[in-house]
């Protein structure tokens, strides 16, 4: 392995910078927590289940012995996000990290002119309207910080569904695409000094898919998925590439989604298909 990939992977290159992470108590989120603060950040996590979020809280602080705070929130309410964040940076001497993760799938295989207007709320007020009310309040604060070359560094959590839409999940690959969308207007906005990019995880066991790897090969199935590098992904795969996007190593990467899937974006099958003959 090259010695500055393996730096990224070991080194406390996060001494000193504090880190705000929503969705924060389980999957992709947690196994972040976990990987920064090993690395030497200070952290703030954030999520609507309380009681897994005091539970995860304690546990990456008493793995790492770095301050690690909870903060219950609903993303979807600007004035509950407004006060987490700045409860977060009272709580932090900084936020140079926000990883912008918490989100839902609603419905499974309804299309999409059958789908509830509740649903569809719901999904986009999350999912899309989430991560827009976290940029927003993170971003203006994080704006003013004096770190240099770059004052902060956000990372959104896209879906390979939000660059090939699926029938299947039609209102999750709606709002992941607008995800895709916001992150290059928030890197445009905040530039030059603030970078933000996407990340668009494949198939990983998460609670997407209740932890099930069983449920997240059946959904390939449904699909006709087909991944060239012939395997399911791991949390450690996402893991990595956020590590990567939170060093100096990506300082002049911005505006960018990063598949993570094995290839099925794009060079394998996509997921989803068509009741045609042809």
């Amino acid at each position: 392995m090259n010695i500055k990939c393996v730096e990224i992977m070991s080194e406390k290159f996060l001494e000193g910078k504090g880190a705000l992470i929503t969705g924060g108590a389980s999957g992709f989120g947690k196994s972040v927590a976990h990987a920064f603060s090993e690395r030497g950040a200070d952290l703030v996590l954030v999520d609507i289940n309380e009681t897994l979020l005091e539970e995860t809280s304690r546990e990456v602080e008493k793995s790492t012995g770095r301050k690690v705070i909870p903060i219950t929130c609903d993303v979807s309410d600007s004035k509950c996000v407004k006060k987490m964040v700045d409860d977060a940076f009272k709580e932090l001497e900084n936020v140079f990290i926000l990883f912008n993760n918490a989100g839902i799938a609603t419905t499974y295989g309804v299309d999409i002119l059958r789908v509830g207007e509740k649903a569809w709320d719901k999904t986009m007020n999350i999912n899309l309207k989430g991560q827009w009310l976290v940029d927003k309040f993170t971003g203006r604060k994080m704006n003013r910080q004096k770190f240099e070359p770059l004052r902060g560094k956000i990372i959104h959590n896209s879906s390979h569904y939000g660059i090939v839409l699926s029938p299947f999940v039609p209102l999750y690959s709606i709002s992941k695409a607008g995800i895709i969308a916001l992150n290059k207007l928030i890197a445009k906005t905040l530039a030059p000094f603030i970078t933000s990019n996407a990340i668009a995880p494949g198939f990983h066991v998460t609670g997407m898919y209740g932890h099930r790897e069983d449920i997240m090969l059946q959904v390939m199935s449904d699909g006709d998925v087909k991944t060239p590098l012939n395997r399911i992904g791991t949390i450690k795969d996402v893991v990595d590439l956020i590590l990567f996007l939170g060093s100096e190593k990506s300082d002049f990467i911005t505006g960018h989604c990063f598949t993570v899937d094995g290839g099925i974006t794009e060079a394998g099958v996509p997921s989803h298909k068509l009741d045609v003959e042809i």
